[in-house]
């Protein structure tokens, strides 16, 4: 019984020994478990998971969401200028009149495009059927002279008349027909017919001498206008080009074909290419810099003369992965971008309840952490911190709208993938 006794002490011992054991061992793991947590929340994001976003179609139409990739371009090598657009003095045009006259007609307003030698005003006056009449008397006397011209020219070198009645009548003849081409030269000036008498007009057209968009109007019906006044401006955007204000310490660095890129001060930020063609010789006023001509590319905006622009002039080849900086958004002090990753089509037993149409498709977004550099002209560099498809379908524009989607669903116990 004692011996009994003592195998049963035993057995409790080993039992108790082997619980404590255990329970220790179960400490140091739950206790290793917690230190590996730690580790990982102290490495967080060491490997942060991205998030992700779905859409529906009705979200994705009022985002405005713009997809594309990645632009190369320098934002470092460059010089920062500012400029307005200008036009060359052959591209606009002032519509005078050679002859006082009294308007009869207009036939524009401003803003209208007109072509070179449209008719746009008619001008009135009692010198023109004079001027028409002069012209169809010297035509007269003209053929008269010419036919004496050749009878006093015979008769000369006949000897059968004396040779100063044939020098008078070639003076006659000579200054008629000077008197002759001037008279022509002025009623072409006025658009007036210069022959026959059916044809004598006391209105004449006043024509456009090149073609663009009237931006001035000076004159009604019934004014009487003087020659040299304008009565019309005329402006042709087609050959628009920029001048830049480049300081003296950047000059040396700016050449002619260098590349330029602008956007428009107070507009969107649509980038506009141009390339210098010309550089000044002088400084503007007491600014101490010189203006840089360049001309437009791609200006496909409506531009006008004396619009203010900031550009870039590239002096360098250092170009880069860069997006609109609207792409980039930030969020916990760090900076990311949204991927398009796919289009779900959901079937009809999954939106029962649902508007149908607008829940048809899903589209499903990642959030990709980026690092990002220099900003320059609405674009900025950008590096994502994983290697991205060459075909990713980046979100440029919309991507504010989808980290708020995103904030909203994390905020309400939203589902996060």
């Amino acid at each position: 019984m004692r011996f009994r006794s003592k195998i049963y002490g035993c057995l409790l011992l080993v039992f108790f020994a082997s619980v404590a054991s255990c329970k220790k061992t179960s400490e140091e793991s739950k206790e290793h478990g917690d230190q590996h947590e730690h580790a990982d929340e102290k490495g967080e994001h060491k490997e942060a998971e991205n998030k992700e976003v779905e859409l529906n179609s009705a979200q994705y139409d009022a985002s405005a969401i713009v997809l594309g990739t990645f632009e190369q371009k320098n934002l470092s090598e460059v010089i920062n200028a500012n400029g307005y657009t200008k036009l060359p003095p052959q591209n606009q045009a002032d519509v005078s009149v050679f002859m006082p006259g009294i308007i009869k007609t207009i036939k524009v307003i401003e803003g209208q495009h007109v072509r070179a030698g449209e008719t746009i005003a008619t001008l009135e006056s009692p010198e023109f059927p004079k001027l028409q009449e002069a012209y169809l008397t010297a035509e007269s006397n003209m053929e008269f002279l010419a036919a004496e011209f050749e009878r006093q020219k015979t008769l000369s070198e006949e000897n059968v008349n004396a040779r100063k009645s044939f020098q008078k009548v070639k003076a006659d003849f000579e200054t008629e027909k000077v008197k002759l081409n001037s008279l022509k030269k002025q009623l072409n000036m006025l658009h007036l017919a210069s022959s026959g008498t059916a044809s004598i007009s006391s209105t004449v057209a006043v024509t456009a001498p090149i073609s663009g968009y009237i931006t001035e109007v000076n004159i009604k019906i019934g004014s009487n206008v003087q020659p040299g006044n304008p009565l019309f401006s005329i402006v042709d955007n087609s050959k628009m080009h920029v001048d830049l204000l480049v300081y003296e310490k950047d000059l040396q660095k700016v050449k002619p074909d260098q590349t330029v890129r602008f956007v428009l001060t107070n507009q969107d930020n649509s980038e506009i290419q141009g390339k210098i063609f010309s550089v000044g010789k002088a400084f503007e006023n007491e600014t101490k810099s010189v203006a840089v001509h360049a001309d437009i590319l791609n200006d496909k905006q409506i531009l006008i003369p004396g619009m203010y622009v900031n550009a870039l002039i590239d002096i360098g080849k250092n170009r880069v992965n860069a997006l609109p900086v609207d792409a980039v958004v930030k969020a916990d002090g760090r900076e990311f971008i949204f991927i398009l990753e796919e289009i779900h089509n959901v079937s009809e037993k999954d939106i029962e309840n649902k508007e149908a149409e607008s829940e048809k498709k899903l589209y499903h977004f990642q959030r990709i952490e980026v690092k990002s550099g220099t900003a320059q002209l609405g674009y900025i560099q950008v590096t994502p911190l994983q290697k991205l498809a060459e075909d990713a379908k980046i979100v440029l524009k919309g991507s504010y709208y989808i980290q708020s989607h995103l904030l909203k669903s994390e905020g309400s116990g939203g589902h996060e993938h």
